[in-house]
């Protein structure tokens, strides 16, 4: 009987955590992106977050629950995904209101007037709405197709999880190109990194698909250079960041 009891509660501790694992990893990926929502409505001055990165995190979550249509991985995994997308929306939806109220220029910029040099600095959210859905719309469509195709899919895998690995190099970027990285939250990138190293452990004691590791290691280097990027730019001060967005910086990042 004694066996038995140590045997059922190893069992409830085991599930237990397996669930807050679970829990961590649908939920953990969006915990970043409060520290920088809420510096951003206090501030209302958006130019130290990137929305590339938005970009990018859209783009990797969709193609990743496209890939689930082709090689089924673990549920919280396509949860995660799922949050993570509404997160970027509601992120995307701030930085734009912010942006436009502050904006010199009255000229509005649409998605539908296709000019590749303002892609993804629209003045309206619902433009944003356009690009996600249309972009959705022709990959869902392709994929549907190519279902079948095993080569298909596992690319398909591989990108959802390369574009996720490259998504702090916007910011990486953006804060060489600034020579600070003032108007960034630090704490969002402390986030990243130990959600991202949890992720790829995650990824790892679970067998995920190959390319979720391979990329998730890349994402905590691209993490780390970043953190580096703090402390260098520590040391000299730091030219302050113009609460104006002005027309010829709708190309940078």
């Amino acid at each position: 009987m004694n066996e038995e009891g140590a045997d059922w509660l190893l069992s409830s501790f085991h599930q237990l955590i397996s669930w807050g694992a679970s829990a961590a990893m649908i939920f953990g990926g969006i915990v970043p992106y409060i520290p920088q929502y809420r510096d951003i409505s206090r501030t209302q001055n958006a130019e130290g977050f990137s929305v590339y990165v938005c970009l990018m995190l859209l783009v990797a979550n969709i193609l990743r629950i496209l890939f689930w249509f082709g090689r089924h991985f673990e549920a919280p995994l396509l949860w995660q995904s799922i949050i993570m997308i509404a997160t970027m929306l509601l992120m995307l939806k701030l930085c734009t209101e912010v942006r436009v109220e502050s904006e010199i220029s009255t000229k509005r910029r649409a998605f539908t007037d296709f000019d590749m040099n303002f892609f993804w600095h629209w003045s309206r959210f619902t433009d944003y709405m356009q690009c996600v859905l249309a972009f959705t719309a022709v990959v869902g469509y392709i994929t549907y197709l190519s279902l079948d195709s095993a080569l298909y899919v596992e690319t398909l895998g591989f990108l959802a999880v390369f574009t996720e690995a490259m998504l702090g190099v916007p910011q990486l970027y953006r804060n060489h190109q600034n020579s600070s990285t003032e108007g960034m939250s630090i704490k969002m990138v402390l986030m990243w990194t130990s959600g991202d190293t949890f992720k790829t452990a995650y990824f790892i004691l679970n067998q995920a698909p190959f390319q979720f590791t391979i990329c998730g290691l890349l994402q905590v280097i691209v993490d780390i250079t970043i953190l580096l990027q703090v402390y260098l730019y520590s040391r000299y001060p730091q030219k302050p960041v113009s609460h104006i967005t002005h027309a010829t910086s709708a190309k940078a990042l």
